[in-house]
């Protein structure tokens, strides 16, 4: 029998505010009193298109209205159609639609695991991953991240993930042995701190992935889609993986992941030997065909690439006029941090009394993930209230603050 004294029967896994939305409109989240936010979270680099945007909700009414879910047993025309643009549109030949992020990595690391199995060594298994990265919530991808506060109390970690420094190639180097099948990698690290490496650095780890036989991999679950200015983060500095995985912005709000790899990659995945119930469904294949309508349009991602450089002159201004409260600025794109002085959390706190959201991140960082469809009126305004956040953060204490303290 549940507990009559909860006040909520949701699992207490989020430490939600205390905030709830009725609607959206492009960048803004709307509250039932009528109070208006502007969305620098984007549902966590979901909401690529903002919120309710005319193509996306005409495309998912319209398929809601013919069908909603078949099996994979049987063919799916959008679906080929979604796989065919994706791939089209990058490294990939072969593309497998999951609901989320985590369920396209896990197919990322089985797939790395069995193309080596189908070639003759099975015993090749373990993947390099790196400090501070965070590929998802699952028992592997929880391992593959390898952060001990969110591995505690769920038993012995999957096996098979060797974790080395961010950025560091001889630590890299000195991990590849026999049994290393592949280099796990985000484009630009969104949970530990918008951190990225030297372009040089993905260069060198495509190079060492081809000299030992092994299969680089990308996590662009939060950098795809338009986040950094490209369709993909590592179109930014010419590195093609051999097996990607996308979630987040791919259905602008509707829950989908896919995992894409080149044929060879893909090689040792026969009928049977991976699926999902409801992964590619009508609805996630027509809000991700919708995404793509709209970020395939010439001046789209040139557009991004142009507010994202006018954020950063402004947000990196408004660092050098707090040094009391920011350090530095982080990101590429429209993925950005700012690294605090004061804590990440009274930095977000002051944000939301200035109605304005943002993410927390790792290394005392707070993430500005702003719809890709921002406009520079709504860039100025986003900085204005940071300004006020930041200027109330560096106000002297008064008098009953100090006492208080």
């Amino acid at each position: 029998m549940a507990n009559s004294t909860t006040s909520s029967h949701l699992l207490p896994v989020f430490a939600r505010a205390d905030l709830a939305f009725e609607r959206g409109e492009g960048v803004w989240l709307i509250t039932a009193d009528g109070e208006r936010y502007l969305d620098f979270t984007s549902g966590v680099a979901v909401n690529a298109l903002g919120h309710a945007h005319p193509h996306l909700v005409a495309a998912l009414q319209q398929q809601a209205a013919k069908l909603w879910h078949t099996s994979n047993l049987f063919k799916s025309p959008e679906g080929e159609r979604l796989a065919a643009r994706l791939c089209e549109h990058s490294f990939a030949d072969f593309v497998f639609f999951a609901n989320s992020g985590a369920e396209a990595m896990e197919c990322a690391i089985k797939m790395t695991r069995k193309y080596h199995a189908t070639n003759g060594q099975p015993e090749r298994y373990r993947i390099i991953t790196f400090e501070g990265a965070f590929h998802g919530r699952t028992l592997a991808t929880l391992a593959a991240t390898g952060a001990a506060k969110y591995l505690d109390g769920f038993g012995p970690p999957v096996e098979g993930f060797d974790q080395v420094p961010h950025g560091d190639l001889d630590a890299v180097k000195a991990a590849i042995g026999p049994a290393t099948a592949g280099i796990l990698i985000e484009p630009v690290q969104g949970e530990g701190g918008v951190r990225a490496a030297d372009p040089a650095f993905f260069r060198a780890l495509r190079e060492l992935c081809d000299e030992h036989g092994l299969l680089l991999m990308f996590d662009e679950v939060q950098t795809g889609m338009g986040r950094t200015g490209e369709l993909f983060a590592h179109q930014r500095f010419g590195v093609a993986p051999d097996v990607m995985a996308l979630a987040k912005g791919l259905g602008g709000g509707f829950p989908i992941g896919a995992c894409l790899a080149t044929a060879e990659a893909a090689s040792g995945m026969t009928p049977g030997s991976h699926g999902s119930t409801f992964g590619g469904n009508p609805l996630a294949v027509a809000a991700a065909n919708a995404v793509l309508d709209v970020m395939l349009e010439p001046d789209f991602l040139p557009r991004v690439q142009s507010i994202a450089l006018l954020a950063k002159q402004k947000l990196a201004s408004v660092v050098d006029r707090f040094p009391q409260v920011l350090s530095e600025l982080r990101g590429e794109g429209l993925l950005l941090g700012l690294k605090a002085v004061v804590p990440a959390a009274e930095l977000m706190a002051a944000l939301r009394a200035e109605k304005m959201l943002s993410v927390a991140a790792g290394d005392n960082v707070v993430r500005l993930l702003p719809p890709l469809i921002l406009s520079e009126a709504e860039l100025a305004e986003a900085v204005e209230r940071l300004e006020r956040a930041c200027a109330s953060l560096s106000a002297p204490a008064t008098t009953a603050q100090r006492e208080a303290v």
